[in-house]
């Protein structure tokens, strides 16, 4: 089992810009995909943002893709979601996971670990 920790959350306003840190714990860390989600009040967990294990590959939704970056440093078992130009449908709780599967995960039901999660709010 992977232990996950978000940091990094907060309010911002449209147009600004926010980074979230996730650092990952446990035997098999180091050689699990993570990603981030976010859940909007009243919403399903949505899938953002996807790095696979050695950091090679990424992915992100469309809803997100050329304003977000993700990238991963193996060496601290540490993820970064780069959040540019931000929108108010940015909002939601920020949820970071890891999956042990063949493929990178590209869906919110593709993580198998689960951090706590870290609230950002972009105000109009």
């Amino acid at each position: 089992q992977v232990q996950l920790t978000e940091s990094g959350g907060g309010l911002v306003r449209t147009g600004d810009s926010l980074s979230l840190s996730c650092v990952a714990s446990g035997r098999t860390a180091s050689t699990s995909h993570m990603g981030w989600v976010r859940q909007a009040p009243g919403k399903e967990r949505e899938w953002v943002a996807s790095a696979n294990w050695d950091g090679v590959s990424f992915y992100y939704a469309d809803s997100v893709k050329g304003r977000f970056a993700i990238s991963r440093d193996n060496a601290k078992n540490t993820i970064y979601l780069q959040m540019n130009s931000l929108k108010p449908e940015d909002t939601g709780v920020y949820i970071c996971g890891s999956s042990r599967a063949l493929l990178t995960p590209r869906r919110a039901t593709e993580f198998d670990s689960w951090g706590q999660g870290t609230q950002v709010t972009v105000s109009s």
